[in-house]
Parts: structure tokens; C-alpha cells; sequence
């Protein structure tokens, strides 16, 4: 076989120029090109990289001086073969109106590269959106992190709802529009459960993806879902391992011929639905097709009333209901399941509460969250509201005051699903009544971090307290939110996942 010279000579030129590059396996004789870029929202940079080697990735360290303090997760290039890698990290995390430093880290299979410093100024809070007062005590070592919260706005114009603080309660991130929830997702991105639609967003609020209730009621009719019209999305939403949405929303039917009521009632109550990547329903299961109507603790027609949604281990899911005081278990099984109700978790369910009376259960309760399973041993912690409990003989009935017979405490319990024998292990009565809301977990250091969404009755306050899960509970940290309600408040390690931020 025979070559030109000029092919040859081309191709050592295209060879060397590509090892000047960065490209192949010799030693990087240019470093990647950086920039760091304001973004529309104030609070947010966008740390540009670019580099002629694949394989690349890059996170940044960020603070309010050199020793920088915290970081980002690290973004790998999406692009190959002989293009530029470009990758670009959006550092969020920082207070209003302040000047920071920040400095990226690369890395390819060939060698790394640390930045020179850079700094970037953050704007200020638009003064169009209304931030409530944070307040914050700390009177103990409270578990690492930032406060994440989805606040309930009670009317005022542009309230912003889904709010990020570090542990002295200074706001470093926020979302416009409705957020009930925000919750953090496994990519980097938060959900933001708008009323009619569920959208994805980055840390720079564009939105990534998003589903009405109108597609998702086409969706339901196409795949043979004989559903009413969604009254709205609400309360909660999953996002699984294989990318699926899990969402809750709400329906209402006029039912005929029910045991506890004469002609047509409206009834509301909650179905759930998988949606795939490309928005289609591929699941979907009713509380109508499951549950008896004539069981409403709360009365019709919001007779279910769900407020969080967990994924099991065995890939089903746990439904909590507040208006039934019930956390049920659904065999989904991964999208293969029966729809069935494998139990349910609470008073007149399938459970046996050990060593403990009827009211020592959990009721109106709000965000159960799976702490450990062993075997058939599972333990978890649930915010118990405490609405209808029975004390003493006398049912608890808010939110009409007085309510002195009402209570609302921290609880963590642990059920066994061999034997239907469930324990209360530990409780904390804060020694108020908070009728709706809240939320609950256990952090790093093992103590409990709990949401009181009405702590101060009918106020729009609320009060979230991190206390040592001991006998006698000690509040080493608490956060009270003035102008605004936080349905839920709880300590994530970062903005980002993967990372943990210490104080």
C-alpha cells in the first residue's frame, strides 16, 4: 500500500496540532479557558470551562474569601470526539449583595487544572418579592447544611415560596412562583409543584421540564384512565431511580348511593400517577377504586387529603393521608404492581400499637420519612399534627379554639410487617398544637429537625427546631418564620447533591 507524502505530512500536522490541543495522551501544553458569568437570577453564577480533551470534568469552590469553604458538585462534559468540552456550573449558594471568590477545579484522563481566583458580585433580592422575616436561635451544635423551605405566601403579591437559608437564616437561593413543595432531585435540579403543573427547574430557575394537569389528563384518558378532570396537582411529588415522576393530584366524583349520605355527594379524593420521561401516564391508581367513601375523619367532600409521598426499598409506595390519619402502602412494584393497599399504618388500621393507647397513634399527620429497614423491620419518622386525636376522652377538634386538649409532637416509630406490631420509639411534645403543616427528619449528628407550619395558631408564622433525640430533648437550633407559613422546612446538606456544606 502506498501514501502521499502531502497525506502523510497532513497527518503529522493534524496529530501535533491536536497534542498542543490537549488532545491524546502526552502532556497538556494549554490549559481549559474559564469565565465566570452573572445569570437572571441575582444569586446565581455561571462558571464557564472549556477544554480540547474528553472526559472533561469541573466543580468549583466558592466563598467570601480564598479559603472558599464550600463547593459545587462536579458536571462532566456531555460532548466528545474532537469538538471543544464546554461545561458550564451554575454555583448558587450565596447571600445577596456580596462579593465572592471562586475558583474552578478540571480534570480529564490525561491531567487536571485549578483556576486562578475569580470573583463575582451577587445582586440583591428583587424589591418586587416579598421575603418574610427569618429569625434564628442556636443554642446548641446544630447538624451541618442549609434550610430549605416551601412557604405558604397567605396572599401577599409575589411572596416567594420555594427559599433557601444557611443556618443563621440569611436567604442564598430562591424561586419565584408557587413551591408546595420545592424538593431537591438526585440530578442537581428541584422540583417546584406549581397548582397545574409540576416543573423541573435548575439552580438558575429555568425549567428543564414540566407536565400540566391538562396533559396529564389527556395522557389518563389515552391509556384507558376513566378519571374525572384533575382538580389540581398538590402536596407532593417523586421523582424514582429510572427517571419517572410519581404525582398526586386530586379528582372529584358525584357519587350515588352511599351508606352515610342520601342522593349525590361530591366527594374529593386523590388518585396517583407514574409519568413517564416524554409525559405520559403510565400508571395510575384511585383512592375511589380502593377506599370506602363513608370513612371521612374530616368530613366531604375532602375526604383523603394526601400530603407526602415515600418510595419503599421493594419498590412500592407509602401514601400519606391525612384526612384518613392513615399512611397507606401501595403495591406499585415498580409500575407491575396490583394497586392494591398492602396496609395501612395508623388508628383502625392493620398495625397493633405496642405497650401504647389509641392515642399515642399519629393523626392528621404530615411527610413520613423511611429512616432504616431491616428486614421486615421498618423505621420511620412522622410530624403528627395531632387533629382528632383523642385525649382523655375527648377528641381533639381544630382548628375552633380553645384546644387544650390538643397536641402536636415529634415522633419516630418502627413497624414490623412479619407481625403488624408497630412501636412508638421516640416523641417530642413542643408543647403547642399546629394544626396543619410540618414536616420531619432525622439529620447527620442523629438529632431530629421538625416543621411546625402553625406553631402560632392562626398567624402567618412558623417555627422549625432541631432538638437532640434523647429522653429528655434538648432544642439546640430553631428557625421562626414571620409573614409567611412554612408548610415545609427541613436541613438538606447542600444545594447540591452529593455535597455537604459544614456551617
Amino acid at each position: 500500500m502506498k501514501f502521499k507524502v502531502s497525506t502523510l505530512f497532513a497527518s503529522i500536522g493534524l496529530l501535533l496540532t491536536l497534542a498542543s490541543l490537549g488532545c491524546g495522551s502526552g502532556s497538556v501544553t494549554k490549559p481549559p479557558v474559564a469565565s465566570v458569568a452573572a445569570t437572571s437570577h441575582p444569586l446565581v453564577a455561571q462558571y464557564n470551562i472549556s477544554h480540547f480533551d474528553s472526559g472533561l470534568s469541573a466543580w468549583v469552590e466558592f466563598g467570601t474569601d480564598t479559603n472558599y469553604g464550600r463547593q459545587t458538585s462536579a458536571v462532566a462534559s456531555s460532548s466528545s470526539g474532537l469538538t471543544a468540552q464546554k461545561i458550564s456550573v451554575l454555583v448558587a449558594g450565596m447571600k445577596p449583595n456580596t462579593t465572592y471568590h471562586m475558583r474552578a477545579h478540571a480534570a480529564w484522563p490525561s491531567g487536571s487544572w485549578v483556576d486562578q481566583d475569580q470573583t463575582f458580585k451577587t445582586g440583591a433580592i428583587p424589591s418586587t418579592y416579598y421575603v418574610p422575616q427569618i429569625t434564628v436561635t442556636k443554642t446548641g451544635s446544630p447538624a451541618p447544611g442549609v434550610e430549605l423551605l416551601s412557604l405558604v405566601n397567605n396572599g401577599t403579591p409575589n411572596a416567594l415560596n420555594a427559599v433557601a437559608t444557611d443556618l443563621q437564616g440569611n436567604v442564598i437561593w430562591y424561586c419565584p412562583g408557587q413551591a408546595i413543595p420545592v424538593k431537591p432531585m438526585p440530578n442537581g435540579h428541584y422540583f417546584l409543584l406549581q397548582g397545574s403543573a409540576i416543573a423541573e427547574v435548575d439552580l438558575a430557575c429555568n425549567t428543564i421540564r414540566s407536565v400540566t394537569s391538562a396533559q396529564l389528563d389527556q395522557s389518563l384518558q389515552a391509556h384507558g384512565h376513566a378519571y374525572p378532570p384533575i382538580d389540581n396537582l398538590h402536596h407532593d411529588v417523586l421523582v424514582l431511580p429510572n427517571g419517572h415522576w410519581i404525582a398526586l393530584a386530586n379528582v372529584t366524583e358525584s357519587l350515588t348511593g352511599l351508606s352515610c349520605s342520601q342522593g349525590t355527594t361530591s366527594v374529593q379524593g386523590d388518585i396517583l400517577m407514574d409519568i413517564d420521561p416524554n409525559g405520559n401516564v403510565v400508571w395510575a391508581w384511585s383512592a375511589f377504586d380502593q377506599m370506602d367513601p363513608c370513612r371521612a375523619l374530616f368530613g366531604l367532600p375532602d375526604w383523603t387529603h394526601s400530603n407526602a409521598l415515600v418510595y419503599t426499598a421493594d419498590g412500592n409506595l407509602l401514601l400519606s393521608q391525612r384526612n384518613q390519619s392513615w399512611i397507606l402502602k401501595i403495591d406499585y412494584e415498580n409500575g407491575t404492581g396490583t394497586k392494591g393497599i398492602l396496609w395501612r399504618l395508623g388508628q383502625d388500621g392493620d398495625f397493633n400499637l405496642l405497650g401504647s393507647d389509641s392515642s399515642q397513634w399519629f393523626y392528621g399527620q404530615h411527610y413520613p420519612v423511611i429512616l432504616n429497614v431491616n428486614g421486615s423491620q421498618t423505621t420511620m419518622a412522622i410530624y403528627d399534627d395531632g387533629d382528632l386525636r383523642i385525649q382523655n376522652g375527648t377528641p381533639c377538634s381544630p382548628p375552633v379554639p380553645p384546644v387544650t386538649n390538643c397536641y402536636t409532637r415529634a415522633t419516630i416509630y418502627q413497624i414490623d410487617e412479619s407481625t403488624n406490631n408497630a412501636s412508638l420509639q421516640w416523641q417530642y411534645s413542643p408543647g403547642f398544637f399546629s394544626f396543619w403543616g410540618g414536616s420531619i427528619n432525622v439529620l447527620s449528628n442523629n438529632n431530629v429537625e421538625f416543621d411546625s407550619s402553625a406553631a402560632f395558631g392562626f398567624a402567618p408564622s412558623s417555627l422549625i427546631m432541631e432538638v437532640t433525640q434523647s429522653d429528655t430533648p434538648q432544642v439546640v437550633w430553631q428557625m421562626t418564620t414571620t409573614g409567611s407559613n412554612a408548610y415545609r422546612g427541613f436541613r438538606v446538606p447542600s444545594l447540591y447533591p452529593g455535597v455537604t456544606w459544614q456551617q
